[in-house]
């Protein structure tokens, strides 16, 4: 492709293929997966610019290889060594399109796929895709309300998750998600892309806002052509292949699905494995929209217009394969449990086994069901040149602009005649206050001496919005009281003796 030869595709961060959250990401020409002397070698690089790591059977800390390039190779002894530790291999590409999965599996019982491929007519089926779908519209209700601040369209959704449970047939429960859909992704079109602001002139207008889900170009969510659109096709695709090694772990054949329809080409039980983890991948996408500007160096166009991932980018968003593991497995887990509970009634006496959370052994010990699972946090990147950084929001060189850029327009904006105004009502509010302030009606206990020696010190510990709130003041003025530079009036230190805790004497 023409972008590797004009963009530099290697991650700028570090230069080694060492595991990263258990996950190392192959790219680039002439990919080398094989076995020499017992230790794995892997190899990628783009021309001149080669990795290559060894790695040892033993604390190798190596979890999922993922592989998004198409020329190199992989050799039998490499498979076999990723199997004998426990290794998933997995091969993307940038479109969000998973090419093959292969990862360590269990002896599996027919059994289960019988009970599997019966479900159609017992009415499992339906039970199983009822409840997957009410967890996902929970989900999407949950972020539009408190992420979106969309009661409405959170309202409509919670509706459709109520009809679901009058759903007697399985087309009624796809019409219900499909209805649900439209109105979530709608609540999305307005959505701001933050860039940073050496960026703003090399992306396009429609990058700006999340805007459609569908593609102009497929019709449907494929060939994405805007960043975020391309950043959720990947994110799926990995969270395809740990669906698909959830699936071969426990037992249950990939081609007997309930709520997609059967495909050519499409393993639909893996997708409606999925259906619950989307919001949860999309609730992370948001908090890192919202919270850290996206950088043009990690995406390019084609001539068509699809917006596509650089390689870099495929190799961070490969990192959060195993939360997306961790979220599927109980849903794994509760399939296959649910399926098992409908073959003979000699044999379900004998519980599952529960090899993606090891729930059971968890209970044993007395430990929770199931772990917290931390999501990923985004890299922080200068709002300025869009460069890393570990903290804050521009880095050194671009700081002092926006503090004088910020400086500038605060006072300006303080100057307008209705901030003005907004100043004068609140200090005219406050000298009527100390003015009908009558030392008679103040606790005789609650002396100078009580303010310096208890109330002072305790407020080290409260924030300053609460101090804030208590008095009515502004945040700077309560930034000054707790750090003691400011004593406030005397009308003051009741309420903050009750922020603190200080009671009279006794």
């Amino acid at each position: 492709m023409a972008a590797t030869k004009t963009v530099y595709q290697l991650p700028l961060s570090h230069n080694s293929l060492a595991p990263r959250h258990g996950v190392v990401t192959l790219f680039g020409y002439g990919i080398q997966v094989r076995v020499d002397c017992g230790h794995l070698v892997l190899m990628d690089g783009i021309g001149a610019d080669r990795r290559e790591v060894r790695l040892p059977r033993v604390r190798h800390g190596l979890k999922r290889l993922v592989c998004i390039s198409e020329d190199g190779f992989i050799t039998l002894g490499a498979l076999k060594w990723l199997s004998d530790v426990g290794v998933s291999f997995t091969m993307l590409d940038r479109m969000g399109k998973v090419l093959f999965v292969t990862g360590p599996t269990a002896p599996s019982d027919a059994r289960l796929r019988l009970a599997q491929a019966r479900a159609l007519s017992n009415g499992t089926a339906l039970a199983i895709s009822k409840d997957l779908i009410s967890a996902k519209l929970r989900g999407q209700e949950t972020l539009t309300r408190d992420n979106l601040k969309n009661s409405t369209t959170a309202d409509a959704i919670a509706r459709f998750r109520v009809r679901l449970d009058n759903a007697d047939h399985l087309d009624s429960v796809r019409t219900l998600e499909a209805y649900a859909a439209v109105a979530y992704w709608n609540a999305w079109r307005d959505v701001p892309i933050l860039w940073p602001k050496s960026d703003l002139r090399k992306v396009p207008a429609h990058w700006r806002v999340f805007g459609t889900r569908a593609s102009p170009l497929s019709g449907g969510p494929r060939l994405a052509v805007c960043p975020p659109g391309a950043i959720l096709n990947y994110c799926f695709a990995v969270c395809e292949s740990e669906a698909r090694s959830a699936l071969a772990i426990l037992g249950i054949d990939p081609g007997i699905g309930f709520l997609h329809l059967p495909r050519a080409n499409r393993d639909s039980p893996v997708f409606d494995l999925m259906e619950p983890v989307r919001p949860d991948v999309e609730r992370w996408l948001y908090q890192w929209l919202s919270t850290e500007p996206l950088r043009r160096a990690d995406f390019f166009e084609t001539a068509t217009g699809n917006c596509r991932l650089m390689s870099h980018l495929c190799t961070k968003l490969s990192e959060t394969a195993p939360i997306w593991g961790k979220l599927v497995a109980p849903w794994a887990e509760y399939v296959a449990r649910t399926l098992w509970a409908t073959t003979s009634q000699s044999k379900t006496s004998r519980l599952i086994a529960t090899r993606l959370t090891q729930q059971h052994r968890r209970e044993a010990k007395g430990r929770p069901s199931f772990p917290v699972v931390e999501m990923p946090k985004p890299e922080h990147v200068c709002r300025g040149c869009g460069q890393q950084i570990q903290r804050g929001k521009n880095c050194l060189e671009c700081a002092p602009n926006a503090t004088r850029e910020n400086f500038d327009a605060g006072r300006k904006t303080a100057q307008r005649p209705e901030f003005l105004e907004k100043r004068s009502a609140t200090q005219r509010r406050h000298k009527q206050a100390i003015k009908n302030w009558k030392p008679s009606d103040f606790p005789a206990w609650l002396t100078r001496d009580v303010y310096m020696k208890q109330i002072q010190p305790s407020l080290a510990c409260a924030s300053k919005s609460s101090i804030r709130a208590a008095l009515g003041v502004s945040e700077p003025y309560a930034a000054d009281i707790r750090a003691g530079r400011r004593r406030p009036h005397p009308r003051h230190w009741q309420a903050l003796a009750q922020l603190v805790g200080v009671q009279p004497h006794s």
